[in-house]
């Protein structure tokens, strides 16, 4: 082995074996286990999300084949329509050229092209991550077989009355000139006007006041709402009132969906620009009038002054001319939740268009209560509250996209627009008996990512056509997803499975958190604090950083702000750290919570992990290559400290398969590390010492502890693999002969089980009072700052028979590693000098300290750390003495002070009691 880890010599090498080797196919045999790759999207890169997700799905694909599964990663990628039209339409912009002026079979092969050359990134860096997707099985939802599954669906819902075409409101991005879902459209508060006009009854009466955040739409108003009990307006009830600059009059409704207490109590109601006004307008049949064009221009439908203006310069003359006619009461200032659309960042509208719709409601009955009944089963199970909220709210899905890269919709229009839906053309002229005579042109629009996502689980698994494995790995084991797509694409894939497998797609849902920054801030571009995987695992130059995250593209303001959070938070760059320790981070962070706070020190401590691994390895080779390791079938004795780490190995060995079982990653990996950084590499590799080089320690002793030292190595190798997959191979290949193993690779041997014959209480016990006894003496030394190689005289007082009987068997561990210089049994009639104590039970352990130290030097550096520590507790309990800084200040920030309190007092006390005992020597 080389003498320091280091990650880059061997992570590629590594994967590149077990690709071309194809280690990560399903072996064929044992029961199956199946996860699918939520796909991202093939214009992507990785970022947290994804590490963190495909982490934990990873940690499972491998202990599940390690346990002998038949086990399948299916993998692949989203074609994402919107996102990668809009990739391939900017490139194509920066040579002045249009998809319009392409055309669209041509735009079309443009994009293909794109995805041959340029959509392959996010693969290769989950590569760098170390899945053991199934590469071979690769899919892509434009791919033949998943187009194919894609029109067979559509088709069969069609024919069911399950999907039909309407004209019905929907998120409208005035840019790329499409309905986007819900997903899409990012909703943050911003500050606005809310404008109150006044609309005059038209019998002379008077004027009723509403208020509106969006004035331009009034020209679309088709009536005016009160509260049914609302005593101010019930008489004007039936009545109308005079719209202004329109030339129309519009009735006054009453409707339980006014708030009487908000504004004037009066609604404008515009039920083709607002989903809530469309509800209203449905109860009430007021007509529909869209005033706007596919760019939000104000359209025909309006009073001539307008037609043809963009919606924010209409709005300027709206309420120019309400003003000029008296009409404008006032203008407040008004923040209001304003929604944007993620790919374009303009305003959506909601905009009255044909599109087609799936029937939800007949399929979200069986998927409901396929989670009532327990076929399925949420981790964290609160989720199943969200997801039975949204289901049984549940709203046709409107799954028609107006741009070209997609599946387009397998429907044909004749000259009258009658519509014929079919998997081709010529089985719609069979289908509705056609003749050559009647022309047909295919709809233009595309289906909605998710709809093809929807089908992932059967799909890729070669649906419709019955597969071996769509038999074999069909309903999958396990889907590892967010809580923010439980409904986008988790409820659609259960409703899908059900209606065209007749079973649910997964048994189990494990639900992620969300991975914010150190701070709890959740990771955006904007705020700088966003932290590629990829640079956590080579490492990257503050400069390069820098570089990598102000383009030049965004404003400047945003720039600076995004540099100086940069320099702040990595003023050195980033050091290397490995695929291993990044792995490791996220799975020790993997709890039930929802937000997970991402910190650098975490994933420094556990690089610090692997090279703590990685020696104790080469210190075990060390002492056992070309050595008798017991594999050969010679005698062996076992030490107390063989027998002690065999035991701790099996409860270790039973609470992983445990908190796996359960997904608690976190718990799991607090396990492995434990046992592997104290109780062996801290304490088994130390205690082996005096074995392996005692000088009156028989051969057989010795071979049981090299056996011991390098079989429990081993097995630690292959608990670990599933979490840190590189470093357990690189290192498994040194140990394997040592071990008396076979195999070309860690992913070939079989996860370990707790054996109960080697769970040995009694030597748990009594190594426990060999480790109290060593750690007293040292935790002494370091109390009264004695030299840790400075043989020390040990009173025993209170001593038991048993006491006696431990020394004496363990005299070796402890003479090695505690340096006592002489041993003294008090009798209870004796009475020791004035001494540091610790107590190993009930049985004192007393150093005397009388020519140990310095007394008065000693004194004077604890009167200095006391002052210190005094003066710091004072600042910190002055701080939170302060009203104003406890009500302002964020409440972590106070937390930790008062952590950081509670900590100084504890200090100051154990400092204080070992300064009064120094006095008294």
């Amino acid at each position: 082995m080389e003498k320091t880890y280091d990650p880059h010599a061997i992570e590629r090498r590594i994967y590149a074996e077990w690709e071309s080797q194809g280690r990560f196919a399903p072996s064929g045999q044992g029961e199956p286990y199946c996860i699918m790759l939520p796909p991202p999207n093939v214009t992507g890169t990785l970022h947290m999300g994804h590490a963190f997700q495909d982490t934990l799905m990873d940690t499972l694909i491998r202990y599940h084949r390690m346990r002998g599964h038949n086990t399948l990663w299916q993998g692949g990628t989203d074609h994402a329509g919107i996102a990668t039209q809009m990739v391939v339409e900017r490139q194509l912009a920066r040579d002045g050229i249009s998809r319009h002026d392409l055309g669209r079979e041509a735009f079309l092969d443009k994009v293909w092209e794109w995805r041959e050359h340029s959509g392959n990134e996010i693969q290769k860096q989950l590569r760098r991550m170390g899945t053991a997707i199934d590469w071979s099985r690769e899919r892509f939802t434009m791919d033949e077989g998943l187009s194919q599954a894609v029109t067979e669906v559509f088709v069969r819902l069609y024919d069911e009355g399950l999907i039909y075409r309407g004209k019905r409101l929907v998120n409208w991005d005035p840019v790329l000139h499409t309905a986007v879902s819900d997903l899409e459209v990012l909703s943050e508060e911003e500050q606005g006007h809310l404008w109150h006009l006044r609309y005059p009854l038209s019998d002379g009466s008077g004027h009723l006041v509403v208020a509106t955040t969006r004035p331009e739409t009034m020209l679309g108003d088709t009536a005016v709402a009160v509260h049914p009990e609302d005593e101010r307006y019930r008489h004007l009830i039936g009545k109308t009132v005079d719209l202004p600059l329109t030339g129309r009059q519009i009735p006054v409704i009453a409707d339980d969906y006014v708030d009487p207490e908000f504004g004037s109590g009066c609604v404008k109601i515009t039920p083709a620009h607002d989903f809530n006004d469309y509800a209203v307008g449905s109860r009430h049949d007021l007509p529909l009038i869209n005033i706007f064009t596919v760019d939000a221009c104000i359209n025909d439908e309006a009073p001539e002054a307008y037609r043809g203006m963009e919606r924010y310069e209409a709005r300027r003359k709206i309420i120019a001319d309400f003003e000029a006619l008296d009409l404008l009461e006032r203008i407040d200032d008004h923040k209001l939740m304003v929604p944007r659309g993620d790919r374009t960042g303009a305003v959506i509208e909601p905009f009255l268009t044909d599109q087609w719709y799936v029937k939800a409601g007949p399929l979200a009955e069986p998927a409901i209560k396929a989670v009532e009944d327990g076929q399925i089963r949420f981790v964290p199970e609160n989720w199943s509250k969200t997801y039975f909220e949204w289901m049984r709210n549940i709203q046709d899905w409107c799954i028609s996209r107006q741009i070209w890269w997609g599946h387009r919709i397998p429907a044909w229009y004749d000259q009258q627009g009658n519509i014929y839906v079919a998997r081709d053309e010529a089985e719609a002229r069979e289908k509705y008996s056609l003749d050559a005579s009647v022309t047909l042109r295919q709809d233009a629009d595309v289906l909605d990512t998710w709809f093809s996502s929807a089908l992932w689980p059967f799909s890729t698994l070669g649906w419709p056509e019955q597969t071996p494995e769509l038999k074999t790995f069909y309903p999958t084991s396990v889907l590892v997803t967010g809580f923010d797509i439980i409904f986008f694409w988790v409820a659609r894939m259960i409703m899908m499975g059900l209606k065209f497998m007749d079973d649910v797609p997964f048994r189990e849902v494990y639900v992620t958190g969300l991975i914010r920054d150190a701070e709890g801030q959740k990771m955006s571009k904007s705020k700088g604090n966003v932290l590629d995987p990829i640079d956590l695992i080579d490492g990257i130059s503050l400069e390069d950083l820098l570089a990598k995250r102000t383009t030049g593209l965004m404003q400047p303001q945003m720039e600076k702000r995004i540099a100086q959070a940069t320099k702040k938070q990595f003023p050195d760059g980033i050091p290397t750290f490995g695929t291993d320790a990044l792995r490791f981070t996220l799975a020790a962070l993997a709890s039930s919570g929802r937000d997970i706070k991402f910190d650098l020190g975490r994933i420094e401590g556990y690089r610090n992990f692997c090279n703590k691994l990685w020696n104790a390895a080469r210190y075990v080779l060390m002492n056992t290559e070309g050595q008798d390791t017991g594999t050969q079938g010679g005698e062996m004795r076992l030490s107390l400290a063989d027998r002690w780490i065999l035991s701790r190995l099996q409860n270790t060995i039973s609470e992983v398969h445990r908190q796996l079982g359960e997904y608690r990653f976190d718990l799991a990996a607090k396990s492995l590390y434990e046992f592997t950084w104290y109780d062996y590499c801290d304490w088994y590799l130390e205690l082996c010492k005096p074995v392996l080089t005692g000088e009156n320690v028989s051969d057989e002793e010795k071979c049981g502890t090299r056996h011991t030292l390098v079989s429990v190595l081993e097995q630690l190798l292959c608990l670990l693999h599933p979490m840190m997959p590189y470093i357990t191979e690189a290192i498994w290949q040194q140990v394997k002969t040592p071990a008396g193993v076979d195999g070309e690779t860690i992913l070939q041997r079989a996860y370990p089980e707790a054996d109960t014959a080697l769970t040995d209480t009694a030597a748990e016990q009594e190594l426990e009072w060999v480790k109290t006894f060593i750690l007293g003496m040292r935790r002494i030394r370091a109390e009264m700052d004695i030299a840790p190689g400075k043989p020390l005289p040990v009173l025993l007082q209170n001593a038991q028979p048993a006491d006696r009987q431990r020394y004496e068997a363990n005299a070796a561990f402890i003479g090695f590693l505690a340096r006592p210089e002489s041993l003294t049994w008090l009798e209870d009639a004796d009475t020791p000098p004035e001494s540091a104590m610790a107590l190993v039970g009930e049985m004192r352990l007393l150093i005397p300290l009388a020519g140990l130290i310095d007394k008065d030097a000693e004194l004077a550096r604890l009167a200095k750390e006391i002052a210190k520590l005094e003066k710091n507790l004072e600042q910190s309990e002055t701080r939170l003495n302060n009203e104003s800084f406890v009500a302002r200040a964020p409440a972590e920030v106070v937390d930790k002070e008062r952590a950081r309190v509670a900590e100084m007092r504890n200090a100051l006390q154990e400092l204080q009691a070992q300064h009064s005992k120094i006095r008294q020597i």
